[in-house]
């Protein structure tokens, strides 16, 4: 018979709500199956008469003997007729898990190739989970045109039934490439069609893409100093050398493009809205670094990440629009003009590389489901889109002016807010000796999600008194109510750190 310990085990299973929805049989079996694993039912150990069995646990005999028949056929348990049930000495070399998650027991180390050793330290990139006070890259979504939404896919799943359920094609549903192509075109000046556009899930995944279709392991590639981090670690993970370009108030200077002894194979630019900075990239340095890529038949990497608001004048057209050469891939996204769950981004393509790049897409994740594809294109087409971000550039400017003032009334003895002329976060860099670190860690216990400016910078040389240490402050997600009870809180934690 079992002992007291082990019974109760099983019964446990049994009404465990964890398990309610397995029939009686199942959770039966898998509590000794589980017993049998953890070791505490030893090689040649018997199990209680299936009578027996039943009569404690308060069930059927016929539910015993169908859990001890699924054990006896995964070779947990041998029968021996007249004899009874034992666990079956295959379960011998079976391992021990309790032992091997005990405290203090020892296991293998772990073993990782160097690109996923190298992608573990670098920590991956870091989404904000929970929408908390001061996440930076984070809409307001309590605002969403959810209605609207409903109807458009609702309007999707009537015209195409079930096709809708079907795989899209990996270089996205035709509908929607066609309306980013058009929306593209008009609002940032591309010049796209919805044969070069590839619909993905993010603009990580773009990079990851840009990183590992364009570039060889060791390959030379120029990036902004500061540069957006989740570029960074995508071109690290995949073993190029970046090669940090310092910025100043008209955004990369790409004289050290021309400078440099070897040229790189691509750069990485963030030309419209600047991250962390927040400059824009001046005319003529566009028209110079598209020269140089043509000259150097390299590539330029262009993600236009927030360009949809602006708050100052108008947006500047996109780098891909200029480039009569087809060296630029131009990356964007809908996570953040609409809401992170939607999981779609895009990149518009050079003509040739529209076939590899949508061939490498399929061996990340192979589609984008369609039937978000086919309702953002109805979204987009029916003017909601367009409405939506007018309505949120009013939002968010008049959450950044309410910010700067918050910022200037209670952080003004410890930081130096930067305020830009578009996007969503603000940059703030310390006016006194406080560790950035150890401000970022605090506020984040105290409910407040900081990114620090000093992580951002690739190199220490180009650092100056307009870069120096600090953070960025998302405001789009935040009322100004929940921005001011925000920075109250934040100055006692830089107060408490500046004693």
């Amino acid at each position: 018979m079992f002992k007291h310990a082990q019974l109760e085990s099983v019964k446990a299973w049994l009404v465990n709500p964890a398990h309610a929805a397995l029939p009686l049989h199942a959770r039966i079996q898998r509590a000794i199956r589980q017993l049998i694993l953890d070791g505490a039912l030893g090689v040649g150990k018997p199990l209680p008469a299936s009578r027996a069995l039943a009569q404690s646990l308060g069930v059927s005999r016929d539910t015993v003997e169908a859990a001890y028949s699924q054990l006896h056929a995964e070779g947990f348990i041998e029968r021996r007729v007249g004899s009874g049930s034992f666990v079956s000495e295959r379960a011998q070399r079976l391992p021990r898990r309790g032992a091997a998650q005990r405290p203090g027991s020892q296991r293998e180390p772990l073993r990782l190739s160097l690109r996923g050793a190298a992608m573990f330290q670098g920590g991956g990139v870091r989404d904000f989970l929970a929408s908390r006070p001061f996440a930076p890259g984070v809409p307001e979504t309590r605002s969403f045109p959810l209605q609207t939404w409903e109807r458009l896919e609702r309007q999707v799943l009537k015209a195409y039934g079930t096709q809708a359920l079907a795989h899209s094609h990996p270089q996205g549903m035709e509908p929607l490439r066609r309306a980013i192509a058009d929306y593209v075109n008009l609002e940032r000046g591309a010049r796209a069609t919805p044969e070069c556009v590839l619909v993905l899930t993010s603009s990580q995944q773009a990079m990851t893409l840009c990183a590992n279709v364009l570039l060889d392991t060791g390959d030379r590639i120029c990036i902004e100093d500061p540069v957006y981090h989740g570029a960074r670690k995508a071109f690290d993970a995949a073993g190029l050398a970046c090669v940090p370009i310092p910025l100043d108030a008209d955004g990369m200077r790409v004289e050290h493009l021309r400078d440099a002894a070897q040229p790189a194979k691509a750069v990485f630019l963030t030309p419209s809205h600047q991250f962390p900075t927040g400059a824009t990239l001046a005319l003529d340095r566009r028209l110079a670094v598209i020269e140089w890529a043509r000259q150097h038949q390299t590539w330029i990497i262009e993600d236009d990440y927030d360009s949809e608001f602006h708050y100052a004048g108008k947006p500047t057209a996109c780098v891909q629009g200029l480039d009569a050469h087809d060296r630029t891939l131009y990356i964007g996204t809908f996570t953040k003009s609409l809401f992170p769950g939607l999981r779609i981004g895009y990149m518009v393509l050079p003509p040739q590389l529209v076939a590899p790049m949508t061939v490498a897409r399929t061996l990340l994740d192979g589609h984008s489901a369609p039937i978000p594809q086919l309702t953002l294109a109805r979204f987009i087409e029916g003017g909601h889109f367009g409405a939506h971000v007018r309505a949120m550039r009013g939002v968010y400017a008049e959450r950044l002016d309410v910010l700067v003032r918050l910022v200037r009334k209670h952080l003004a003895d410890f930081v130096e807010p930067r305020v830009p002329v578009g996007g969503m976060q603000m940059p703030c860099v310390f006016i006194r000796d406080i560790p950035e670190r150890e401000a970022i860690d605090t506020a984040r216990r105290a409910g407040i999600d900081l990114l620090g400016l000093t992580a951002l910078h690739a190199s220490n040389e180009h650092a100056s008194k307009e870069q120096r240490a600090g953070f960025l402050m998302g405001f789009a997600a935040y009322t100004p109510t929940e921005l001011e009870v925000a920075v109250k809180k934040l100055a006692d934690v830089l107060r408490a750190l500046a004693r």
